[in-house]
């Protein structure tokens, strides 16, 4: 199908320019959102009639975004979620999440304005695009965590996997202590059992002279 695009579209074209796209990608997509016009006689003269309407307010939109953009860029927002010990989420992040996150941190942000490949399925960081206006893109992060401590942690550069070997390393540690202490209890025990305030060496010298007068004791007989 051919078509007059009303905005600049990514891999598309320009403003005004008549493009052949999959039938469809119009019906489905273009021309709901009214990103473009089925390019017939009739439609080419009402779009230049309009043309000079249409750029003014795409320049006017275009600057609107661009300051929300210099604001938004780079920003990072905290979406907690549950998940197991792997990192899994019990469920998904959606560009809905992601919207919301933003709006809820005083950015006007649409669903449709975020770009997602697949849904956000597991802890950590996740570099998300967002697309304020054809001209006008950015990134933000997604910081899903179990937790706002958790988030913390990750925004340090620390890894759910970091955090987990972290835990682990530090359960191992508190075990060999528990036994280094439970071995140095029973040395004590043991030594003093044997030699409770040296006694049991005292006896032993007070037993060889005992043995000494003894064998003695066999001799004259």
């Amino acid at each position: 199908m051919d078509v007059i695009l009303l905005e600049r579209v990514a891999k598309l074209g320009q403003m005004g320019e008549v493009v052949t796209v999959k039938d469809g990608y119009a019906r489905n997509y273009l021309l709901p959102q009214k990103k473009a016009l089925r390019a017939n006689e009739t439609n080419l003269k009402a779009f230049e009639t309009q043309k000079a309407q249409l750029e003014a307010r795409n320049l006017e939109t275009k600057g609107e975004a661009d300051n929300l953009a210099a604001k938004l860029d780079g920003q990072q927002f905290v979406v907690i979620r549950s998940a197991s010990d792997a990192g899994a989420l019990y469920g998904s992040v959606t560009t809905r999440d992601a919207a919301e996150a933003a709006t809820e941190a005083g950015f006007s942000l649409d669903r449709k304005q975020v770009a997602l490949a697949r849904p956000i399925k597991e802890l950590g960081l996740h570099i998300v695009h967002v697309i304020l206006h054809p001209e006008v893109e950015v990134d933000i992060t997604l910081n899903v965590a179990r937790s706002t401590e958790e988030a913390e942690l990750q925004a340090s550069g620390k890894s759910i996997q970091d955090l987990a070997a972290e835990e682990e390393a530090a359960a191992e540690f508190e075990i060999a202590e528990l036994f280094d202490d439970i071995g140095a209890a029973q040395l004590d025990e043991l030594e003093a059992e044997v030699a409770p305030d040296g006694d049991v060496a005292d006896e032993a010298e007070d037993a060889a002279p005992e043995a000494d007068a003894d064998e003695g004791d066999d001799e004259t007989a």
